[in-house]
């Protein structure tokens, strides 16, 4: 009996058939696979800010530097030379010097899995993502950007409602510091890094808990996204310029922990 075959109409029939359906199906599986990286994401906050609660535990209640030096200093994380242009794998060897390595012997954990950076030229050699506010030990102690920072776990007045680790997404190509904000000039100063939906952040809370954070403010999402699509041109300081930025500046001061302003 001879076989009859498909006709060329058929076969693109078919073929128009498949493409619907991977159209339809591809945003749905987009979502699903962004919805993991979220979750590994708040995963690796969650780790990165029980270490932090565990250094202050062995170290007196004192509270690990929150700033980023270079070779010769000591923090939670340790940058190298010329951070700017050092390679991944020189950033990753970095990091395993730091005081929470100890604790977070997992180099991936400080890096977000959505962060795009390592993608944009702009960016070079961008790896980890997590950031340290400023007023968690972050700044200088004798008074910085406005601040005098929390020095000891006592200072953060309901840790609750502070915030210590931070998506952060530094223009220069890595994360320089600490994330700092200005409280008395009520500025932006360091863009958010945005990996999962380009109005949410992921933080890390001083009694141990993560949650996401949703931009209301237009303003503050471009900008956020301007610091990883336009690093060469992203400037910072940055005044909120409508009722729902300033929402969310009101938000992120609420949550900026220090013990005084300077």
């Amino acid at each position: 009996m001879r076989r009859r075959a498909f006709t060329l109409i058929e076969l693109l029939v078919v073929i128009a058939i498949i493409a619907i359906l991977m159209a339809i199906l591809m945003p749905s599986l987009r979502i699903a696979r962004e919805q993991g990286r979220s979750i590994v994401c708040r995963s690796n906050v969650k780790t990165l800010t029980l270490a932090w609660l565990m250094y202050k535990d062995e170290n007196d209640n004192k509270l690990v530097s929150g700033h980023t030096p270079g070779p010769s200093g000591s923090a939670w994380i340790v940058m190298p030379s010329n951070a700017g242009n050092a390679s991944v794998e020189e950033k990753k060897e970095y990091i395993k010097q730091g005081l929470l390595w100890p604790y977070v012997k997992k180099v991936e954990a400080y890096r977000c899995p959505s962060d795009r950076r390592n993608n944009s030229p702009g960016h070079k050699y961008a790896y980890r993502t997590y950031s340290v506010a400023g007023g968690m030990n972050g700044v200088s102690a004798t008074g910085a950007w406005e601040i005098l920072p929390c020095i000891r776990y006592s200072d953060v007045e309901n840790p609750a409602t502070k915030y210590v680790f931070l998506a952060e997404c530094d223009p220069r190509g890595y994360n320089n510091g600490s994330w700092v904000m200005r409280p008395e000039s009520r500025q932006w100063v360091d863009p958010f890094g945005v990996w999962h939906r380009r109005n949410n952040s992921t933080l890390g809370w001083a009694d141990g808990h993560v949650g996401m954070q949703r931009w209301l403010g237009e303003g503050l999402i471009k900008w956020n996204e301007a610091s990883l699509y336009e690093p060469m041109n992203f400037s910072f300081y940055r005044t909120p310029d409508s009722d729902e930025e300033w929402e969310d500046f009101e938000f992120a001061l609420k949550g900026y922990g220090y013990r005084a302003l300077e």
